[in-house]
C-alpha cells in the first residue's frame, strides 16, 4: 500500500499497485443496502441511460453529465438507488491524476481489546510495526470491548506488554510514549449498533483531525466539513445531485462528497476525499469468541464502516467446529462483507520459516527436482507443547487438538509444502494451488488416526495434573489432547507418499517442524556400514519453525580417521547464528499484510471448506463412536499407538532423535 512507510525494515511491496488504498475501493451505497462494508461502484442510474460523459478535472474531481430523470422516477428512488461513476482507475490514465499522491489514514479497531490475545499479541505487534516505521504516518488505534475502561487505563494496560527490539533499542521510551498517545478506548456491546455508531463518531473525529477541518478545493471554494467543531455541511449530497440532475448540468462529485454529512451519509464517494487530502481506511480485528463474530461484523458494517476508503476485518480462528458450522459462519459474514474484505488469520502462516517454504523450494535448483514421490519417502509435520491446557481448558474441551491445531495450522503448512508451482506470487495464484492440494487429499479413515489424552504424572518430584483434573473439564471428557494421522495426496507428484501429522500437549518438548525423509540410495555401496539402522542411511531435510528457527540437512559423512566409519551429520542454518536481526512475531507480519491488502497468508473461504471437508467425517466418527483416547503420561512422548501408526508405513517419528 502506497500509504506505508518505505522503511528498510518494511517490505518493498508496500507501494505495489495491488496494495493501493484504491485497489479495493468499490463502495456500495444505498440507504437500504446492508453491506456498507462492501466497497462497490457508486452510481446514479435513471431508468433510461447512464452518464454519457465523464471528465477528469485538473484538481482530481470528476465531472459527470447526468441525464435528466423522468418524472416517474421519484426522489426516493434517487436516494436509494446505486450511484454509478467512472472509477478513479479508469480516469487516472486519461487525466494523469495520481490517486496515491496523498497519504491515507488507517484506523485500527481491536474488538475484544481487554482479552489476553489483544494484550499479549495484537497491541505488541502493532507497536513493533510502529517501532519499525511500517505503519502509515496517520494511524489511530482503538480498543473496543464490553469492559468499562478509560483511554488512560487502556494505555496503562497496553504499556505493560510492550517491548522494544533486542537489536534496536534507541528511543524506545519515546517511541512507546508516542504510540500510546495514538491508542484510545470505547466501551460497548458487541451486538449494539448504537455502541458501534458511537465508535464511528470517535473514529471520524480523529480522521477529520488528521485531515483538517476546512480545505480549499482546486477551484478555490472553501468547504466546511461536518464533524469539525462548530461546523456543518452547507448542502447535502442528495440536494446537490438532484439539482444537477434536474438541470442536466455537470456534477462535480468531489463537491458532493464535501457536502455529504459525515456518518451514515447517503452518498459514500469512492474517490479520494479532497477536503481531507487523504482517504480514511479502517481495519477491525475480531479478537472475540466465534459466537459473536456475526453480531460484531453486522454492527460494524451498518454503523462503523469507512465512508471513503476500504474496510477490512481480521477474523481469528476457530472458523467453526465442522464443515456445516464453518459454512454457516462464512455465509453469515458474507451478508455484510465481500470475500476480499475477510482476512481469516492463522498465525502459523506468518511464521518466518513457513513463509520461507516457497523461497527454499522455488528459488533453489537443488530442491525443486527432488520435491516429489520419486525422491521423498515421507513427510512429517510435528507440533508439540511441553505444557497442558492451563488457562484455556474450558475453550479447548469444546474443540480438541484436531480442530485446534491439525485442521488449520498443520494442514495449511502441508498445503504450502505440497502445492504445485503457482503462476505468480499473487495471493490468488498461491491460494488456488493450495486449494488444489486440499481437494486432492484422500478421505481420512478412522484407522489412520490415533488420539490420546494426557494423565497426571510426577517428574523430578513435581506432580503435573492430568487433563481431566482441571476443574473446568468434565471428569468423563473424551476430548483428545494428542492426535496423529496419516494423510495422502492423490495426485501425480505425491501419489503414495505418507504425510504423517502429529500434534499434542503435555509432551516431552516444545517444537513445530517439518521433516522431509528422502528415499534410500539404490544399491548403496555403504549399506554394510549402516548395519540395521535404516534411518542413518536416510537423508532428511528439517525445517524447524519454532523454537530456535533453523533449516538443516542430514547427510552421511565419513568420520575422520584411518577406518571407514560413517555417521549422520547436519548441514545447519541456525537463524540465531546467521542473522543478528530479531525475527518478527507472526502477528506483525499478518497485521502488516492486512493493512496493505496482501492476502496470500490468509485463508480463503474455499480453502476453509476443503480443509473441513477432509476432517469433518473422521471427527464425527470419533464423537459418534465415543472413541476413548489412549492415555499418556504428562511429559512423555505421547501414546504408543502413534509409533505403531508410523511403523505401518516403515517410518519412525523424527522428533524421537537426540539432535537439537
Amino acid at each position: 500500500m502506497s500509504t506505508l512507510s518505505s522503511s528498510a525494515h518494511c517490505r518493498s511491496f508496500c507501494s505495489s499497485p495491488s496494495s493501493s488504498a484504491y485497489g479495493h475501493n468499490r463502495i456500495a451505497v444505498s440507504s437500504t443496502f446492508q453491506k456498507q462494508f462492501v466497497p462497490r461502484k457508486v452510481s446514479l442510474q435513471s431508468n433510461r441511460k447512464t452518464w454519457s460523459t465523464v471528465v477528469c478535472m485538473q484538481d482530481g474531481a470528476v465531472a459527470a453529465r447526468v441525464t435528466s430523470i423522468e418524472n416517474k422516477t421519484p426522489l426516493k428512488k434517487l436516494k436509494d438507488g446505486l450511484l454509478s461513476v467512472t472509477s478513479p482507475e479508469e480516469c487516472k490514465d486519461a487525466a494523469g491524476f495520481d490517486i496515491n499522491k496523498d497519504k491515507s489514514s488507517v484506523s485500527i479497531t481491536v474488538v475484544g481489546a481487554s482479552g489476553d490475545l489483544a494484550k499479549k499479541k495484537i497491541f505488541p505487534a502493532l507497536f513493533a510495526l510502529y517501532y519499525e516505521d511500517c505503519l502509515p504516518e496517520h494511524f489511530t488505534i482503538f480498543g473496543y470491548a464490553r469492559s468499562k475502561m478509560t483511554d488512560a487505563e487502556l494505555r496503562n494496560m497496553v504499556s505493560r506488554t510492550l517491548t522494544c527490539r533486542i537489536d534496536k533499542r534507541e528511543n524506545c521510551g519515546e517511541k512507546m510514549e508516542h504510540f500510546l498517545k495514538r491508542c484510545f478506548y470505547h466501551s460497548g456491546q458487541y451486538d449494539s449498533q448504537n455502541n458501534f455508531a458511537e465508535l464511528d463518531n470517535k473514529l471520524k473525529e480523529h480522521e477529520v483531525l488528521k485531515s483538517g477541518c476546512s480545505r480549499r478545493n482546486g477551484g478555490g471554494d472553501s468547504v466546511s466539513v461536518a464533524g469539525c467543531k462548530g461546523r456543518s455541511a452547507t448542502v447535502t449530497a442528495v440536494t446537490a445531485v438532484t439539482a444537477a440532475a434536474t438541470a442536466d448540468t455537470p456534477v462535480n462529485l468531489n463537491h458532493i462528497a464535501k457536502a455529504a454529512v459525515t456518518g451514515g451519509a447517503i452518498f459514500r464517494p469512492s474517490l479520494k476525499s479532497r477536503w481531507g487530502g487523504r482517504v480514511s481506511n479502517r481495519l477491525f480485528y475480531l479478537s472475540v469468541p466465534p459466537n459473536v463474530f456475526t453480531d460484531a461484523v453486522r454492527c460494524a458494517s451498518l454503523s462503523a464502516s469507512s465512508a471513503n476508503g476500504w474496510t477490512r476485518v481480521i477474523v481469528e480462528k476457530p472458523f467453526g467446529r465442522d464443515f456445516e458450522s464453518s459454512s454457516a459462519l462464512t455465509k453469515s459474514l458474507k451478508q455484510y462483507l465481500e470475500e476480499d474484505q475477510i482476512f481469516r488469520i492463522d498465525h502459523y502462516l506468518g511464521k518466518e520459516l513457513v513463509e520461507n517454504l516457497s523461497v527454499l523450494r522455488f528459488s533453489n535448483l537443488i530442491f525443486e527436482p527432488l520435491w516429489s514421490r520419486q525422491y521423498i519417502r515421507s513427510v512429517q509435520l510435528i507440533f508439540s507443547e511441553d505444557f497442558g491446557t492451563e488457562g484455556r481448558a474450558g475453550y479447548f474441551d469444546n474443540y480438541g487438538i484436531i480442530r485446534d491445531i491439525m485442521q488449520n495450522h498443520l494442514l495449511q503448512i502441508l498445503a504450502l509444502f505440497a502445492m504445485e508451482t503457482p503462476v505468480s506470487l499473487d495471493a490468488e495464484d498461491i491460494r488456488n494451488e493450495k486449494v488444489k492440494v486440499l481437494r486432492s487429499m484422500r478421505p481420512l479413515e478412522l484407522e489412520d488416526v490415533v488420539i490420546g489424552q494426557y494423565k497426571s504424572h510426577t517428574l523430578g518430584g513435581v506432580t503435573y495434573p492430568g487433563y481431566t483434573d482441571d476443574k473446568t473439564v468434565p471428569k468423563d471428557s473424551l476430548t483428545p489432547t494428542f492426535a496423529a494421522a496419516t494423510l495422502f495426496i492423490d495426485n501425480a507428484r505425491w501419489d503414495g507418499v505418507p504425510f504423517l501429522m502429529k500434534a499434542g500437549k503435555a509432551l516431552h518438548d516444545q517444537r513445530a517442524e517439518i521433516r522431509v525423509q528422502f528415499r534410500h540410495v539404490p544399491g548403496n555401496l555403504y549399506n554394510r556400514n549402516f548395519a540395521a539402522d535404516i534411518d542413518q542411511a536416510t537423508n532428511e531435510l528439517v525445517i524447524r519453525v519454532q523454537p530456535d528457527e533453523a533449516i538443516y540437512l542430514k547427510v552421511n559423512n565419513k568420520v575422520p580417521g584411518l577406518g571407514m566409519r560413517l555417521e549422520s551429520s547436519n548441514l545447519n542454518l541456525l537463524y540465531a547464528a546467521r542473522y543478528s536481526k530479531e525475527i518478527p512475531d507472526a502477528y506483525e507480519r499478518l497485521l502488516l499484510d492486512a493493512i496493505e491488502g496482501e492476502r496470500r497468508l490468509f485463508i480463503r473461504s474455499d480453502e476453509l471448506d476443503a480443509a473441513w471437508a477432509l476432517f469433518t467425517p473422521v471427527l464425527k466418527m470419533l464423537e459418534e463412536k465415543k472413541t476413548i483416547p489412549e492415555c499418556y503420561p504428562y511429559g512423555s512422548r505421547g501414546p504408543v499407538g502413534a509409533h505403531y501408526l508410523a511403523a505401518r508405513y516403515n517410518v519412525r517419528w523424527g522428533d524421537l532423535g537426540l539432535e537439537k
